[in-house]
């Protein structure tokens, strides 16, 4: 064995005389045009070959398949194939922003949601005077809480046909009260029935056919307390059903089903309206000549209020009608001077009444309940006190 490096061996070689055939053979024939492999077109092909230099043409064969070699770069075979590039071809273009190279290489990102698109413009909506809708809820504003922003009063009077049929009834309670407790009952009961309905619908609660239903029947049942023991007993009469249905209002409130506010609403709503109820019953144990006086001036009262007035006179005129009203019923009916004081009280709780039953832009069914009945019940006690 020698030391001397390897060398190849030169001597004949007939694979090599026969791959030197078989290409002379292949220049003298015609040459079909070139097909493009890789899905590139023959131009890319050859601007790839002749300004890639992708691979070195001394070394390597070019494709098969491609437009033949000259004879100057043909290289030998050998029995294998030259390892082939898969890359696009080279071209002349602008540079592009990497994250445009980026996004074209590997697509948009999976976690960039796509834009959502511009919503179409809504037509114009009228002003409703609410705020928009939240999920956590959004309060109503009322009217009155309205008004005061807008600088306008919640008050909003009866007018002058409430206030008539409040005089109307006036009227019938001091001419039915001389004339036997059983005649005074009738307009009594009217008297409540309005009651009890104006005050629940003041309160914004309707319908509320139990709460009317169960304030009503507290008053009648007052009436009846007192017809069966008298006037010397009327106070007893008057008190007995005002706690025993404030009890049972409570007791029918604790078993609702509503939720603890709507419970606690219509627990005060309801106990009010009963005692309103059976405090008019007043009327009924209240001596006779007071009943007329106090009735009297209350209708007088009302009247002049509804006059076209500012409020300070309008209220000065009331109270001063009213005392007038006193005086005169009271010297029909013997009380004198007296009359005067109890229709002058009887006149300043009928304004309290009418006040209430304005405030808060009432309805016109509380127009016609509340506002009727709360001038002559909220002045019941007084005249019962006064006899």
């Amino acid at each position: 064995m020698t030391n001397q490096p390897y060398e190849p061996y030169e001597g004949y070689d007939p694979y090599q005389q026969q791959q030197q055939q078989q290409q002379q053979q292949q220049q003298q024939q015609p040459q079909p045009p070139a097909q493009p492999r890789w899905g590139y077109d023959e131009q890319q092909y050859a601007t790839q070959q002749w300004q890639g230099q992708t691979w070195e043409t001394q070394t390597h064969t070019p494709v098969q398949g491609a437009a033949a070699p000259s004879p100057m770069t043909a290289a030998p075979e050998t029995a294998y194939l030259p390892p082939q590039s898969y890359e696009r071809p080279y071209t002349a273009e602008q540079p592009q922003p990497q994250s445009q190279q980026l996004s074209q290489a590997f697509g948009p990102p999976a976690s960039a949601p796509a834009p959502a698109p511009a919503p179409a413009p809504s037509p114009a909506e009228p002003d409703t005077g609410y705020g928009p809708a939240t999920l956590a809820g959004n309060a109503r504003v009322t009217d009155a809480q309205r008004a005061r922003l807008e600088g306008r009063s919640p008050i909003i009077e009866p007018g002058m046909q409430p206030a008539l049929l409040t005089a109307l009834l006036g009227l019938l309670l001091a001419v039915t009260a001389p004339i036997s407790s059983y005649a005074l009952v009738v307009p009594l009961v009217i008297l409540q029935a309005v009651t009890a309905a104006g005050w629940f619908r003041l309160n914004g609660m309707w319908p509320a056919r139990q709460g009317i239903a169960l304030a009503f029947l507290g008053g009648v049942t007052a009436d009846v307390a007192v017809l069966v023991a008298g006037r010397d007993q009327a106070p007893a009469a008057i008190l007995g059903p005002l706690g025993i249905w404030v009890l049972l209002t409570l007791v029918l409130q604790l078993r609702s089903h509503a939720d603890p506010d709507t419970r606690m609403y219509g627990l005060m709503a309801t106990v009010a309206s009963s005692a309103l109820a059976i405090i008019a019953t007043g009327y009924l144990g209240a001596d006779p000549d007071a009943v007329s006086v106090g009735a009297a001036a209350v209708a007088v009262a009302v009247l002049a209020r509804a006059l076209p007035l500012p409020t300070a006179a309008s209220v000065v005129v009331s109270l001063l009608a009213a005392a007038g009203a006193g005086i005169a019923v009271g010297g029909m009916t013997g009380l004198g001077a007296k009359g005067a004081l109890i229709g002058a009280a009887a006149a300043v709780c009928a304004l309290v009444g009418h006040r209430a039953a304005s405030y808060d832009y009432p309805s016109r069914f509380v127009h016609f309940t509340a506002g009727v009945a709360l001038p002559l019940t909220a002045a019941a006690p007084v005249v019962w006190i006064l006899h």
